[in-house]
């Protein structure tokens, strides 16, 4: 019987070059390409298993997962083909292999999204998919206030797309930074949390500019963490803002 051992990696991947990161079929995917160089290169058919599933058009800066191949396949190779061969769409930082029991998903800490923002008029078609735009300035005092309200354990269905597979839809916000970045003229807003239900972040960011702007009740995202509901209609935010930064163990 082939031994096996369990693989950690971490990469970066540029989410607007696939159809989000879950494996679908007939669809481009991050983890279905990853599994099919695996698949090409080694003949071995594997099944990741990720820190968080990111949604269409969202990016990775520290995405981590981990899946089981035979031992004799040297790190290197592997590390090797996947830059090779998906160069310009995903690079895998680091590959380790790890005790058998470690599981990216469940033994994750904590999770960091990062979330970039620009004036329309300021961004470049090189940065189009990369940042988001928004067509009036943004007080960072102000908005850092607004996203402070998320802070702390909540029931966040108000914040979430509609999963079956979620039971459990208690989620803690550890904390939020908001920071503007003077000469690229871009805002920053960082979202460190236990993890995030579907969607949550871009629905987080939507309400916060909903208020911001006007367009909501100054209480809109408290009364929303009061009285959690799934079925209420969602602010969202776009995609291409969006990177899942760092994921701690």
């Amino acid at each position: 019987m082939t031994k096996e051992k369990n693989i950690k990696m971490v990469y970066q991947y540029d989410g607007s070059k696939f159809y989000g990161f879950q494996r679908q079929k007939n669809k481009k995917t991050v983890q279905g390409e990853i599994e099919k160089v695996i698949l090409k290169n080694f003949s071995q058919k594997i099944n990741m298993i990720s820190s968080g599933r990111t949604d269409k058009g969202v990016h990775a800066l520290g995405q981590v997962s981990n899946f089981f191949i035979d031992e004799k396949i040297p790190l290197e190779a592997i590390k090797r083909q996947i830059n090779k061969n998906l160069y310009g769409e995903i690079k895998i930082l680091s590959v380790e292999e790890i005790k058998r029991e470690f599981n990216s998903r469940f033994d994750a800490k904590s999770r960091t999204y990062l979330y970039i923002m620009k004036k329309e008029e300021e961004i470049t078609p090189f940065e189009s998919n990369y940042i988001t735009g928004i067509k009036n300035d943004i007080n960072i005092e102000q908005f850092q206030k607004i996203m402070e309200i998320f802070k702390g354990k909540y029931d966040f269905s108000s914040f979430m797309k509609k999963d079956k597979a979620i039971r459990n839809t208690m989620r803690e916000i550890y904390n939020i930074k908001c920071e503007y970045e003077e000469r690229e003229k871009k805002i920053y807003v960082e979202i460190c949390g236990s993890s995030f239900l579907k969607t949550m972040i871009r629905i987080m960011i939507g309400s916060a500019m909903a208020i911001y702007f006007g367009k909501e009740r100054e209480d809109y995202i408290k009364m929303r963490l009061e009285n959690p509901d799934a079925d209420k209609p969602k602010i969202l935010a776009p995609s291409e803002g969006l990177y899942l930064y760092r994921v701690d163990y």
